[in-house]
């Protein structure tokens, strides 16, 4: 997809995910608007998957693992953007009964879901086992994964990343979310992560860095990333993108990592933020 096409759904998506929260006045819009346009260009640009008919197993079919599971918002609306089920369907998010629970899960078995998370630290892990499976069925896609940097403080995170490079899991591309903040404050206040950078290559990952908001320099990234898989080494990209954006009134704090618009914030977002799809 050409990157002016990708920018219009990034638009639409970002819309979607300030009404779904504002609608239920609960969710976390901070890291969701901040993720948008990476989760677009992985869906609608480099994955190779099928939306439909939606399996569990992904027989030759990319996979994704959504570690931080807080973001759902961003999620479900590229879910449904790419075709995995009615765009109809996001009216139904954190509401009590529906496919669309606040943090992602399985047991509703929603179309795109493989993996329940939301408690952090644990979808390197996910991903691993599932990286570690297409290789013993001779299976070529790939496995892509997203996580946070506040999730980096949990220790879970570390001993995937020395098991994946000592097993020499190659086919596996995860890319870090490094806005620096989280729930309580920045990430340097709360428990700094320190060169981080230097530290997935201490860990033996081959690792790279994008501005998480560049489109074809996501794009260009994701390629030369895919372009080094098979090589013995798994591999990390550090995304640097700023929490709410697109928003100005969110962007660059953490207090709206988890507080949803009330109705005339939404109004204002809405009007920064243009309508390409179609509203649901």
């Amino acid at each position: 997809m050409e990157s002016l096409e990708l920018k219009r759904v990034a638009s639409q998506v970002r819309r979607d995910i300030v009404r779904m929260v504002s609608a239920v006045n609960s969710g976390h819009p901070g890291g969701s608007l901040g993720c948008t346009d990476f989760l677009t260009v992985l869906y609608f640009d480099i994955m190779k998957h099928t939306p439909t008919p939606f399996d569990m197993d992904g027989v030759n079919q990319d996979l994704f693992f959504l570690s931080n599971g807080h973001i759902s918002p961003v999620w479900y609306s590229v879910l449904a953007r790419s075709g995995y089920f009615p765009v109809q369907e996001l009216d139904g998010f954190r509401k009590l009964g529906s496919k669309l629970q606040g943090h992602p899960s399985t047991d509703k078995k929603l179309p795109g879901i493989r993996m329940a998370s939301g408690s952090l630290g644990q979808g390197l892990s996910c991903a691993l086992g599932a990286a570690e499976t297409k290789k013993l069925n001779n299976d070529n896609s790939i496995v892509f994964t997203l996580h946070g940097d506040g999730e980096l403080q949990e220790g879970q995170v570390w001993e995937a990343a020395m098991y994946a490079s000592a097993k020499k899991v190659d086919n596996l591309i995860a890319t870090i979310d490094y806005n620096g903040r989280q729930i309580d404050g920045d990430v340097e206040d709360v428990l700094s992560l320190g060169n981080l950078k230097a530290k997935w290559e201490a860990f033996g990952w081959l690792t790279f860095e994008m501005d998480g908001h560049n489109i074809d320099e996501i794009k260009n990234t994701l390629i030369e990333a895919k372009n080094n898989l098979g090589q013995g080494k798994p591999i990390v990209i550090i995304m640097k993108t700023e929490m709410g954006k697109g928003v100005d009134f969110m962007e660059g704090s953490h207090k709206w990592h988890g507080v949803a618009p009330n109705p005339e914030q939404l109004k204002d977002a809405l009007s920064q933020l243009e309508e390409t799809l179609g509203d649901y």
